[in-house]
Formats: C-alpha cells, structure tokens, sequence
C-alpha cells in the first residue's frame, strides 16, 4: 500500500492517521523464503514537524513461519512491529540513500508500506527459534524427527580418547 505524503508534507503541523494491512505474502532473504502466517493491520501517524520534515510513528505485528533451528518443524514467530521514523522531504530521492535509511521506503512524496514493514520485520528478525525449549532435533542418520521418539538408527560406541570431550558436551547442552 502507498501513502500519499504530497499534502502533509506542504501544511506544518498537520497530522494524519492510517491504518494499512500489509499486502505480503512471504518475506524473502539471503536465509531463504518464509510464509506470513497472520498479519494485523500497521496503525501509523504521520506528523508534519515544520519545515517539511515528517514525523512517522506506528506499530503493528505480523506471524512469519519459521522453521525450527534443530527439528525444522515451522513455527509461527510473531514479530511486533514498532516504527519511530523521522522523513526529510527536502531532499530527493538520491539525497535521502546518502542521508538516512529511507532509500526503499520512500519514492518521490509516495510511503510504501509494504517495504516498511518488510524492513521492519528483517530488523527484529528472531535470531535462534525452537519448536520448545526442549527440542530433540533430527537424526543425523536417518532425518528422524526425534521429538517424535528414536529412531532406531544403531549408536555407535564411543571413542574412548573422546570422553572427556563427550563429558563436557553432556554438562553443557545447548538451549
């Protein structure tokens, strides 16, 4: 969705109030591609400070799937969003890549929303998630999800130089 700036951009002072639902569908990334779940609609205020500089506030939340880091089973992360922006319009399009972070957001006097959540939800992207604190994993055999139960896939016997290695691993497991 756009959000024409054209008019609170000319009158100081003047504030306006949207509420957008974002249009995405998935977020995609160097990590990969992942499906948005839900999404409630952005509330955002836009308020003209004086000389043509924009204040742009706002919140909102969005539910990614994300598989789990150990047994890759899709989990619904949701993601708030917060915004607390402030937009130079006297500056052009060129200007405004060199001077602040609004370079893809922000397109002559036009808001995109859609990028600006995108970017939004990329900065609070979660940086482990887990189906449950507790999470088995996958058999490195077999591909078993061992939240499931075993798999059967024979263990090995230790290598007796590797105990005490084995030992600490055991005292210390990974959350």
């Amino acid at each position: 969705m756009q959000i024409q700036l054209l008019d609170i951009s000319s009158s100081d002072g003047k504030t306006i109030q949207e509420s957008a639902i974002p249009e995405l569908e998935k977020i995609d990334f160097q990590m990969g591609s992942f499906p948005v779940l839900a999404k409630e609609p952005v509330e955002l205020t836009i308020t003209n400070t004086g000389d043509k500089v924009l204040e742009l506030t706002g919140t909102g939340k969005i539910t990614v799937g994300i598989p789990c880091d150990r047994c890759l089973e899709t989990v619904s992360v949701e993601i708030p969003l917060e915004f607390k922006k402030k937009l130079d319009m006297k500056l052009s399009d060129e200007e405004r890549v060199n001077d602040l972070d609004e370079s893809s957001y922000l397109t002559g006097m036009n808001l995109d929303v859609d990028r600006l959540v995108y970017l939004e939800v990329l900065i609070s992207w979660p940086l482990k998630v887990l189906c449950k604190e507790d999470c088995k994993g996958i058999c490195s055999r077999c591909g078993k999800n061992l939240n499931e139960g075993p798999c059967g896939c024979k263990e090995e016997p230790k290598d007796p130089r590797m105990a005490a290695i084995s030992d600490i691993f055991s005292k210390f497991k990974e959350v």
